[in-house]
Order: structure tokens, then C-alpha cells, then sequence
């Protein structure tokens, strides 16, 4: 398992593009991954992502995870900074970006018990509209999002039940932001371009894993739906730094 870390530049007519289009953004992303991994190469990849926003210094950070080592040279030329033209590193060895690190051996260490600091960019959305159709089979129905916070809450304590782990703290010591919304577009079945608005909500806290296998397996495919359009990534820190 690898994560990556990039400071994106904003200067770039790609990175633009990508920031306004969500859509855009995982095609540009799958870039770095191999092309022959099947019908769904981002699964087949375990690939995850985040774009944070540093409004402080005006940069976005870009955070992939991914079970294939991921080679960025094949995305655009100048899609990231040169930290070393930016920040006046004498030696451009001083920092790497994107920066990419083995998390595997790490994860494979963490036992119940233990907490963590997290971060989760989530698209919290119940189904409607899932009744059985005339002939009997019961349709998906389509996703809508939650509106208010206390629903927002309820929706990842199943998510934690479901993913090892349990919220922590002083009224479950989370703090939730509801972020602008994101536009793409994507083709239906029929390859006619179809709009696509998500509702981001900023998940930040304390948790405390119950079941390491299963907050692994939650680590490793993400959390909530919307995962190829930067959701779902759940990023950890030991709760003591």
C-alpha cells in the first residue's frame, strides 16, 4: 500500500481544469497507474484520493493512496510545484513531489485499542426510490444527500460499526464541515454527457479501532460512496502527535 503526497500547482491550465471538474480530475489521476487492470482499473488499483485545500498559502494538496505504486511523470508536464523554485531549497533533492512513502508495514502493525487522529472527505447520502418495479426486482433507487448534521453523524457511526472503529472524544470529538458543492460531467450508458453534483462533507476527529482487520479493510477501500471523485479516503494520525 503507497501514499502519496503532492503540492498540485495552481498555475497550471490541467490542474485548473481538474479543480473544476471532478470527473476530469480521476481521468488525470488513473494517468499514473498501468492501463491493462480490466474494466474498473481504480479498484483494481485501490486507488483513493483528497485535494485539501491550504487557503493559509494559497496551495492544494493532493493526497492519493493506492495498492500499485503510482509513476506521476505520466500526467502533465508541470501539474505539480518545484518545491525547490518555490520554497529556495539549494539542493532539489531536499523535498520530493509528489512524495511516496510504503504504508503497508505500518497498517499491518495497528491492533484494537489503538486511537488516531482522522481526516474523511465523505458524500453522506441515503437511497430513495428503491421500491420493487412491476417485475418484481428491486431497483438501487438514487442516492440524495443528508441535509442536517445529527444525520450526517448517525451515517458514519454505521460507517465506523461497519469499518472497525468507533468515534471518540466529547460528542464523539468530530467535527463536520459541509464544503461547496463539486460540478462534473460524465457519460451514461447511452455515452450522453451527464451532469454530476456531489455534496462534500469534512469528517475531522478521534477514533479508536475495534477490529483491526476490518478498519484495514476500511483503510484499504475507503469509506461511502463517490470514491472515484475524491471520497472515501480516511487519512490517520497516532491521536498523540
Amino acid at each position: 500500500m503507497y501514499l502519496s503526497r503532492a503540492l498540485l500547482n495552481p498555475i497550471s491550465r490541467a490542474v485548473r481544469a481538474d479543480l473544476a471538474d471532478v470527473e476530469s480530475l480521476h481521468r488525470t489521476l488513473m494517468r499514473a497507474f498501468p492501463d491493462d487492470a480490466g474494466p474498473h482499473p481504480r479498484e483494481a488499483h485501490g486507488v483513493l484520493f483528497r485535494v485539501d485545500e491550504d487557503a493559509r498559502h494559497g496551495r492544494f494538496v493532493l493526497l492519493v493512496q493506492s495498492g500499485t505504486r503510482p509513476d506521476f511523470a505520466r500526467l502533465p508536464d508541470g501539474y505539480f510545484l518545484d518545491l525547490q523554485d518555490v520554497l529556495g531549497f539549494a539542493e532539489s533533492s531536499a523535498l520530493e513531489n509528489p512524495a511516496i512513502r510504503e504504508v503497508g508495514s505500518e497498517r499491518a502493525r495497528i491492533g484494537a485499542g489503538d486511537s488516531f487522529r482522522f481526516r474523511l472527505r465523505a458524500n453522506p447520502t441515503r437511497r430513495i426510490d428503491t421500491k420493487s418495479g412491476d417485475d418484481g426486482k428491486r431497483r438501487n433507487g438514487r442516492r440524495v444527500e443528508l441535509r442536517d448534521d445529527a444525520s450526517r453523524l448517525e451515517w458514519l457511526q454505521r460507517k465506523a460499526a461497519q469499518g472497525g472503529f468507533e468515534l471518540q472524544g466529547t460528542e464523539h470529538g468530530v467535527s463536520m464541515s459541509k464544503e461547496r458543492k463539486l460540478a462534473g460531467r460524465r457519460p451514461d450508458a447511452s455515452g450522453k454527457q451527464q451532469e454530476l453534483t456531489l455534496a462534500p462533507v469534512l469528517f475531522e476527529g478521534w477514533l479508536r479501532v475495534t477490529d483491526a482487520d476490518r478498519f484495514r479493510a476500511a483503510l484499504a477501500s475507503g469509506i461511502g460512496p463517490g470514491k472515484a471523485y475524491g471520497f472515501g479516503l480516511l487519512s490517520i494520525a497516532p491521536a498523540h502527535s
